[in-house]
């Protein structure tokens, strides 16, 4: 069998799922193209320094470096898998009704600010999405300073580049993913003066002690928890639970935030307020996925995440995912997901002893993103954090009392009368950042929509036929097609 007659595999991101999906393909037979928007594989969870620091240590700060090193030289060094760096997807064509093939991949190759970017067009014959998921941050008083940063960035900059984003840094909000930035940022040489996680520590408990006997499969993760905690008591760093970053004050910049006491529901304690003194805040709480690529693809969608079944398919012909966008459970999920679809993308045999292995670790990181979501949700009373003047929309400067404004007027009720009205949503992020605070404050302020009266769904903010930005120049080029 020739390159060119083997089955064809294209893995949009090259994160855990991603690589974790193209080294399974690769196994099952097939020819694999992976295509991710950065310099160098890994996404977020292993965000490399460039190759121009010739860092004697690049492992500093990675959890699974070896495993990961290992599995990166084998993927990219393939004689089956072309790496495709500083390639974004910007579109996806869906086959006519009937056609069961994969959806036409139309990529843009080359950096992002540069000039002479090429357009090429793959015509896979199954597509696996693992675009990963970027961070949600809560709006409050203040967010909108300089200074003010979410956890992913800084971790970021910290990773990516051993910048620190400040000398004095809280780091706030809510979920696991507060403790790696921490870590990350002493590291990097900031002083982190507590991290403070939002949900009580009854609620914290309550969802992780649920059923305990289930956590023996994830003992990585104990193991990485003891580690953060010993990092967190050498540098004196508290965690505190039920507390958050109500407000940031500064001028010109942060220099100062309003910490407070919450209860179960997010809603303040009166009298709690303890103001901080930092020249940096970094918040993070939770995650959104990225799903402009698998809404592209047609792919159904399942409270908020796409909808796969047993083998990692979705709802659309010849299109798989895996990692984030089918639930947020972190890099091992991430990675066992990734397996999944790739083996069976790839042609794979579904019976064979290491599918149904990679099947039940899939089951239970399942459980693990299900617990997961328990021990750190998001409350419901944090828009009383907000002010009338508390800029929602950051890119268009929108209000909360604008958009309260708008959504209670009689003639500007709907969603897109008050996205339209106020610019939420508009600016270059195209409601990435703001989306989904937006859409739950506007929920609140309207009756849902009846649909049996002909009423509408308000519509996703992922839901765009040109996912990435690509310059008119660009699309005028013909593209290379049919690799």
């Amino acid at each position: 069998m020739t390159a060119r007659t083997r089955r064809h595999v294209a893995v949009v991101g090259a994160g855990p799922a991603g690589l974790a999906a193209a080294a399974a393909a690769l196994r099952a037979g097939a020819r694999v193209t992976l295509v991710d928007a950065a310099e160098r594989p890994g996404g977020q969870y292993h965000r490399m320094l460039p190759e121009q620091y010739r860092a004697a240590r690049p492992e500093r700060l990675h959890h699974g470096w070896a495993a990961f090193d290992r599995l990166r030289r084998h993927v990219l060094g393939h004689p089956r898998c072309a790496w495709w760096a500083e390639s974004s997807v910007w579109s996806l064509e869906r086959p006519g009704p009937g056609d069961e093939t994969a959806p036409r991949v139309h990529v843009v190759r080359g950096p992002a600010d540069g000039a002479g970017r090429e357009r090429l067009v793959l015509d896979p014959d199954a597509l696996v999405l693992a675009p990963g998921a970027h961070d949600r941050v809560l709006p409050f008083p203040g967010w909108d300073l300089p200074g003010v940063f979410t956890a992913g960035a800084a971790q970021a900059l910290a990773k990516g580049e051993r910048v620190v984003i400040g000398d004095r840094v809280v780091v706030a909000g809510a979920g696991p993913f507060l403790l790696p930035v921490a870590a990350s940022l002493l590291e990097a040489g900031s002083t982190v003066l507590e991290v403070l996680e939002a949900n009580p520590a009854a609620t914290v408990l309550r969802g992780w002690g649920r059923r305990p006997w289930e956590l023996a499969s994830q003992a990585g993760k104990a193991g990485e928890l003891a580690e953060y905690t010993a990092l967190l008591a050498r540098h004196r760093v508290p965690y505190r639970t039920g507390r958050a970053v109500i407000e940031a004050r500064g001028d010109g910049r942060v220099e100062e935030v309003v910490t407070a006491r919450l209860r179960a529901d997010w809603s303040v304690v009166s009298g709690t307020e303890r103001i901080v003194a930092v020249d940096a805040v970094c918040v993070g709480h939770g995650f959104t996925p990225q799903l402009e690529l698998p809404l592209a693809a047609g792919c159904a969608l399942r409270e908020g995440f796409v909808q796969v079944d047993g083998d990692q398919r979705t709802t659309a012909p010849a299109v798989l995912a895996a990692g984030e966008i089918t639930g947020i459970a972190g890099a091992p999920a991430a990675r066992v997901e990734g397996l999944v679809a790739g083996w069976a993308a790839g042609g794979g045999d579904a019976a064979a002893p290491e599918a149904r292995a990679a099947r039940r670790r899939r089951d239970r990181a399942r459980a693990f993103a299900a617990r997961l979501a328990a021990a750190h949700p998001i409350g419901d009373g944090w828009p009383g954090w907000l002010r009338p003047e508390t800029v929602v929309c950051r890119c268009e400067e929108t209000t909360y009392g604008a958009l309260c404004r708008a959504a209670d007027a009689p003639a500007s009720a709907a969603a897109r009368a008050v996205k339209l009205g106020t610019r939420a949503g508009l600016g270059p992020c195209q409601a990435r950042i703001c989306g989904p605070s937006v859409a739950e404050l506007l929920a609140r302020r309207s009756p849902p929509p009846d649909l049996a009266a002909g009423g509408h769904r308000p519509a996703t903010p992922h839901h765009r036929p040109v996912a990435q930005p690509i310059r008119l120049g660009e699309l005028a080029r013909p593209p290379k097609e049919n690799l």
